[in-house]
């Protein structure tokens, strides 16, 4: 599978947005496109929730059916975020589409309250994970702050996936660029699978989006700056990776249920 990852700025402006990730995705002959989180726009100072809901829709609506309308035209995948408008509440909501059909809508779980900042008051968190099957892949979505929480990945794992799409828009700030690193190759390894996590370029977030092999090496790191790339990948380097390391097999999933059930004492 021929993966595109698009590493871009987002601006405040949702049309102009739509518009740039129109011709991008016209750009593009890889199978499956990968776009940062926020994709529908960041505001002057920042995502905040007057700032999401003025730009949220449901998923009907013109950005997610554009997007959708495209992948139809071109004839191949694409994973992108939207700020999904559902009754009275707005998601962070990634979406995985092929050839216009929408595969899996992930709202996500772990909002970023830490660093200073409450995502959990500009969205409602999503409550289950979000897994489909995508030719040779089966793909398990995740966003951004989601990387801090093995326990969503495994539980994708589990669930068959081998494939991990992470739209992300990670601030910048002390060691941040190191904890991304760490965080993807270590998603990726310990479940055995390829991890393609695209990043916002730009002043606020650090850029690096990576596409990480089963062995948590970074096939691809795009560094700070607005750029794309395509990485090739591999359902067989899978194979390879979980036959020889056996972490999936040889994890004792009774023996921490039993341990959780009784409260995790001694």
């Amino acid at each position: 599978m021929r993966v595109r990852v698009f590493q871009i700025a987002v601006g405040p402006d949702k049309r102009a947005n739509l518009d740039r990730v129109l011709r991008l995705l016209d750009s593009s002959d890889a199978d499956l496109n990968v776009f940062p989180e926020y994709l529908m726009g960041v505001g002057p100072g920042g995502v905040d929730a007057e700032y999401a809901r003025s730009l949220a829709e449901p998923l009907d609506g013109e950005f997610a059916s554009s997007l959708l309308d495209k992948t139809r035209e071109r004839g191949f995948a694409a994973a992108f975020t939207v700020y999904l408008r559902e009754g009275e509440g707005v998601s962070n909501a990634a979406v995985l589409a092929d050839r216009g059909r929408v595969l899996a809508v992930y709202r996500k779980i772990h909002l970023f309250d830490a660093f200073g900042y409450r995502e959990s008051s500009v969205f409602k968190p999503g409550s289950e994970p979000a897994v489909a099957r995508l030719e040779n892949f089966t793909v398990g979505l995740a966003v951004c702050f989601d990387l801090r929480f093995p326990e969503l990945f495994r539980a994708m794992a589990r669930a068959g996936a081998d494939l991990f799409l992470v739209p992300s828009a990670w601030y910048r700030g002390p060691y941040k660029v190191e904890q991304w690193k760490g965080l993807t190759s270590a998603r990726a390894h310990e479940n055995l699978a390829y991890l393609v996590a695209a990043d916002q370029a730009g002043d606020r977030f650090i850029g690096h989006s990576v596409v990480v092999n089963p062995w948590g090496h970074a096939l691809v790191d795009l560094g700070e700056g607005e750029r794309a790339l395509t990485a090739e990948l591999d359902p067989s380097e899978v194979r390879e990776a979980r036959e020889a390391v056996r972490g999936l097999e040889l994890a004792r999933w009774d023996l921490y249920a039993r341990w959780y059930a009784r409260g995790g004492s001694p």
